[in-house]
């Protein structure tokens, strides 16, 4: 009997953490509807708020960005591929390589994760600080809507944040596929020719808006594990925790999702020209 009402315990347990699991999808789909319809809908007072926010996650990202984008193009993407290339006197398809793997993935997850880990943290321990100190709780008796004035503005600071870093991460990722192919005393020249020869407009874009919702879905699951954390200082570093991992596992998601939509709508970026 004892053993049969442990396991009858455990399957009661995880069954209340799957449902507490599926009920916190769902009010991030909540908060996120609730965003979108905010800053759509007039009076549009959160300017200020949204200018400080952008100007506070270009200041702590754009270091972090800048190592991290020379650091995983330059490694593993630049030496390794350049190694096996340059076995077969192929150096010259380093470009078109760095045009695909760059533009499709680094760029894009790189962006993502550093816009998390230094942006998305700041803004859920942020959140979680007020609702401790019951700020937002003085908000809402004041009338103020803490949606539009407080998760608006991180929203939108996010999501324009993480495509233009989306860009200074192509940069310096074809800067890291440079100094590879300087390195190993090949020109130029080939490089940028079957770089331009597979970077496509579409490519481009896709990145672009992959970023966009990566930014958007890093700022709605900060802002929701801020807004509902609970217990003091310790709750706030554990809303924290709890958002990078589901920040980071949320990343994954959607970079598959939305790498296999993108390569089955345009079949043609496959293949390296």
């Amino acid at each position: 009997m004892s053993i049969a009402t442990a396991a009858a315990s455990r399957v009661r347990v995880e069954s209340q953490r799957a449902n507490s699991l599926i009920g916190q999808v769902g009010e991030m789909v909540v908060l996120t509807r609730r965003t979108v319809v905010s800053a759509l809908r007039p009076p549009y007072s959160y300017g200020p708020e949204l200018t400080s926010q952008f100007l506070f996650g270009m200041r702590v990202a754009w270091f972090p960005m800048l190592i991290a984008s020379l650091a995983f193009t330059y490694g593993p993407a630049g030496i390794q591929a350049a190694g096996f290339l340059d076995l077969f006197g192929a150096l010259d398809r380093l470009g078109g390589l760095f045009a695909l793997t760059v533009m499709r993935e680094f760029a894009p997850l790189v962006c993502a994760i550093v816009m998390a880990g230094c942006v998305g943290t700041a803004i859920c321990a942020d959140l979680g600080a007020r609702v401790i100190r019951e700020e937002i709780d003085a908000l809402q008796v004041l009338g103020i809507d803490p949606i539009k004035s407080l998760v608006v503005p991180r929203f939108l600071s996010l999501m324009v944040l993480t495509g233009l870093f989306d860009i200074y991460a192509l940069l310096c990722g074809t800067f890291g596929g440079m100094l590879v192919t300087l390195s190993h005393s090949a020109p130029l020249g080939p490089f940028f020719a079957t770089f331009f020869s597979n970077a496509t407009v579409t490519e481009f874009g896709a990145s672009l808006l992959k970023t966009t919702l990566f930014g958007a879905m890093i700022a709605i699951v900060c802002c929701y594990k801020g807004l509902n954390a609970k217990g003091g200082a310790e709750g706030v570093g554990r809303a924290v925790n709890q958002a990078v991992v589901v920040a980071f596992l949320m990343i994954g998601a959607i970079d598959y999702v939305f790498t296999q939509a993108l390569l089955a709508t345009h079949p043609e970026l496959s293949s390296v020209r």
